[in-house]
């Protein structure tokens, strides 16, 4: 079981400074109250399974080939925050914007710390391996169709309750769905750029100039 009892207050200003808003000392006391509100609404869950490459069925496109090039093996991986976070964000969303988004600003900030300390796990079990970091469907050439298989190979609906819509968007929207890579050699540090982003083209950190920090 993984707990969140803190979030990172930087990246979340972070993400409001490229949402456009600016920080004042009211809303200080409103990150206060909403990294609160965050924390007692998360439900964290999370599951992964490790398998042996090559494997055929999570390949597809290119860039995810790449990404787990001289990896023996590959973990899938998918972590939630659960439905509560999602209720209080739409909440805000017709009562007050800028609670909105400065809850939605802590809710991604959630789900990565959520992400880093499953692998932590990971490399706690796995000590004799490096790891690469998180590759996600939509990412890339990697197609976000892949969301689904990933849940159902999980078994996510039944045990965590985190599923797709038509669109193969996650449902709850504070998810994620990923898979790295795991190497006996040593890994060559690869960074999360904006080529591979699937927000690329929308991005609001790219149209400031700046980027998301991964």
């Amino acid at each position: 079981m993984i707990n969140l009892d803190k979030l990172n207050r930087n990246e979340a200003k972070r993400y409001l400074g490229g949402a456009g808003i600016k920080l004042n000392d009211k809303m200080q006391a409103l990150m206060d109250e909403c990294e609160k509100t965050i924390l007692s609404n998360v439900s964290p869950k999370y599951l992964y399974s490790v398998i042996d490459l090559p494997c055929e069925e999570i390949i597809s496109g290119n860039d995810i080939k790449n990404h787990l090039d001289g990896c023996e093996k590959a973990v899938m991986m998918c972590a939630t925050l659960g439905n509560g976070v999602d209720r209080i964000i739409r909440i805000a969303q017709v009562a007050d914007m800028s609670r909105a988004v400065v809850l939605d600003s802590f809710a991604s900030v959630a789900v990565e710390q959520l992400c880093c300390k499953v692998d932590e796990l990971i490399a706690e079990k796995y000590p004799e391996y490096n790891m690469t970091f998180r590759f996600s469907p939509g990412y890339g050439d990697y197609p976000i169709e892949m969301q689904k298989y990933f849940l159902n190979r999980l078994d996510a609906p039944r045990k965590i309750g985190l599923t797709t819509n038509d669109n193969f968007l996650l449902m709850p929207a504070k998810s994620v769905t990923a898979v790295a890579g795991l190497s006996k050699s040593p890994i060559e540090k690869k960074k999360r750029g904006c080529a591979v982003c699937n927000l690329r083209a929308t991005c609001k950190f790219r149209r400031n100039g700046e980027h998301c920090g991964f």
